[in-house]
């Protein structure tokens, strides 16, 4: 029998999800390319660019698309949560801490069973937040850098310096949260390798729903958790029968 799919993500958190990936790629390179400059790819990289003049703005007018686009999200975040037609389900909390505790239980064999997650784990509220937090220290700073004799008529010279130093600094963490922690769990986490194509047709199967979402899964189909928890068990038995 077919699969049962469950509608995840709209048409237009797909394209927001590709605009933004897109244009972090066009950071990436044009400002690794600047730091590390004088390494062989990156000297390739600006030469076929036209010059450090071209890299620069590029580097610059997309940091900028990039931060509107961020500001544009976050603001349709908070006035549909304030409406009451989204859930905040991208809030960190309590149970956000215990679900990671109890998973770390459960990866050294102390407890028998992993956290229950509802629309999104601990694991993507963390890096949701991570690359939120990292989008605004890196704009605020980009600007400075930017337009330094702007900023410095109101902040002291060493802001700029110091940004400098922050700007870069973030920019290598947050690409490496997305290069080992997003690609990680997109491409090769044993559960969806060798692709989670959920973010190319928005729709994720009501399968990994059981195991991934249950919390979610009972609210969406009107069960009760306990009913939703013994077909994860019995989809867990089976399982494990046809491995052995």
């Amino acid at each position: 029998m077919e699969e049962t799919r469950i509608r995840r993500f709209s048409i237009l958190r797909i394209v927001e999800h590709w605009t933004h990936a897109l244009l972090f790629l066009i950071l990436i390179i044009t400002g690794l390319s600047q730091k590390f400059y004088y390494l062989e790819i990156s000297e390739y990289i600006i030469f076929h660019m036209g010059g450090i003049d071209y890299v620069r703005l590029t580097h610059r007018y997309t940091g900028l698309a990039f931060a509107i686009l961020t500001i544009m999200h976050s603001a349709v975040a908070v006035a549909g949560i304030i409406s009451g037609k989204w859930r905040a389900s991208m809030i960190i909390t309590v149970k956000d801490i215990k679900d990671a505790i109890q998973n770390i239980k459960f990866y050294l064999g102390i407890e028998r069973y992993p956290s229950l997650c509802d629309r999104y784990s601990y694991r993507h509220k963390f890096e949701y937040w991570a690359v939120l937090t990292s989008t605004f220290i890196m704009t605020a700073t980009g600007l400075m850098l930017w337009f330094p004799t702007i900023f410095t008529r109101y902040l002291p010279g060493e802001f700029i310096p110091a940004s400098q130093v922050m700007h870069s600094k973030q920019g290598i963490v947050i690409f490496i949260i997305i290069a080992i922690w997003h690609i990680y769990n997109s491409i090769f986490n044993p559960n969806i390798f060798p692709l989670d194509k959920t973010i190319f047709t928005g729709y994720i199967s009501r399968t990994r729903m059981l195991q991934e979402h249950p919390i979610e899964l009972a609210r969406i189909e009107g069960k009760k958790i306990e009913n939703i928890l013994s077909e994860q068990k019995d989809m867990e038995h089976e399982r494990i029968l046809e491995d052995f």
